[in-house]
């Protein structure tokens, strides 16, 4: 599989940028987070004057073969729905996207669907949704690697356009089950615990759907190695997205994190490239069950909780103006000395 050079951040200048934010014109530390969020994207961009250029959402659209099984509220033919509407403009991420000036792009990558040429699609259909993993491997090898390069090609298109942060998102009827299965297996965390509502079943559907993940797990044969879980239970969306984070963190980017499902997609990369996680900043904490316990694993504190579960990259969305406050007060802020006030901490 394509590997990646991502380098762990380079912490020199750390002093510089503290140095700097605990002399602007406030108490020391009292714009916290956003304090917090400078000196990370300084040094994701190595620099005391950090810059956001053209931030971008990359919503990748993928079936999965568990769907067979009854596992989400929502018809599978919504995802090829959802792809449509999202040219059109219509969705939720459509939405924030054109509220806080991101670009978006729309992947299909194993949409069920025989889909004609849409405008503002991309076209990169790895077949027709992934292989029903109660019985077999949701893909093949080369399947998988080829999910990783759509998903750095993508992120190749975006830099090239001269983005320096980008979301993703998702879009595939029943990839909470194949998130909660890569969750149990990457973090030891049981099952039980991993598996939510998804996109709204009641407690009878949750039920029944950790039942049909619990016989999964009992089914699997392969070898539990990181690569192999990834590839039995992923969805081609999921897998562009792992490779979408980790080009992104090698080109030295600011990747925004959205909920459940494209935590799992860190947790599965940073169990690749564990260094690509300093590049994350995590965008909020959604309502699916299973992703507070994601999250405390990684170690991650999110910007935001507001009790959402859409998906789409909304979440990571919402949350890109308090990232502009951040680098807007560490550029924009007069210090004690350039405004002549005396220091008052």
């Amino acid at each position: 599989m394509r590997t990646f050079d991502i380098k762990p951040l380079d912490r020199s200048l750390l002093p510089e940028l503290q140095d700097k934010i605990d002399n602007l014109t406030k108490p020391k530390g009292s714009l916290g987070t956003l304090e917090e969020l400078a000196k990370q994207i300084g040094m994701i961009q190595h620099t005391l004057s950090p810059v956001l250029s053209v931030p971008q959402n990359v919503v990748f659209a993928a079936d999965h073969g568990i769907v067979r099984e009854g596992v989400s509220f929502s018809a599978p033919e919504v995802t090829a729905q959802m792809v449509v509407n999202f040219s059109k403009g219509g969705g939720g991420v459509n939405m924030f996207a054109r509220q806080h000036g991101f670009r978006l792009k729309v992947v299909d990558c194993g949409v069920n669907a025989d889909l004609p040429p849409i405008e503002g699609v991309l076209e990169r259909k790895i077949r027709k949704g992934t292989s029903n993993y109660l019985h077999e491997a949701a893909m093949s090898v080369e399947e998988m690697e080829r999910a990783v390069e759509i998903g750095a090609e993508v992120v190749d298109m975006v830099a090239a356009e001269g983005t320096n942060v980008v979301s993703f998102g998702e879009m595939g009827i029943a990839n909470t089950s194949a998130s909660s299965l890569w969750m149990t297996y990457f973090t030891g965390i049981d099952l039980r615990d991993c598996v939510g509502a998804g996109s709204g079943l009641a407690a009878e559907g949750v039920k029944h759907k950790y039942e049909v993940l619990s016989r999964c797990m009992k089914n699997y044969r392969g070898d539990a190695s990181t690569l192999d879980i990834i590839r039995y239970f992923g969805g081609f969306e999921m897998v562009a997205a792992v490779g979408g984070m980790l080009r992104a963190a090698e080109l030295g980017m600011i990747v925004l994190v959205d909920g459940f499902i494209m935590t799992n997609c860190v947790l599965a990369a940073q169990r690749l490239y564990p260094e690509m996680k300093e590049y994350c900043v995590f965008g909020h904490c959604g309502d699916e069950a299973g992703h507070r316990l994601v999250l405390d694993y990684l170690g991650a504190k999110p910007l935001l909780s507001l009790g959402l579960r859409l998906g789409e990259g909304t979440g990571a969305i919402c949350a890109y103006p308090l990232l502009v406050s951040a680098v807007n007060m560490i550029n924009e802020m007069a210090s004690f000395k350039s405004a002549s006030v005396t220091k008052y901490f």
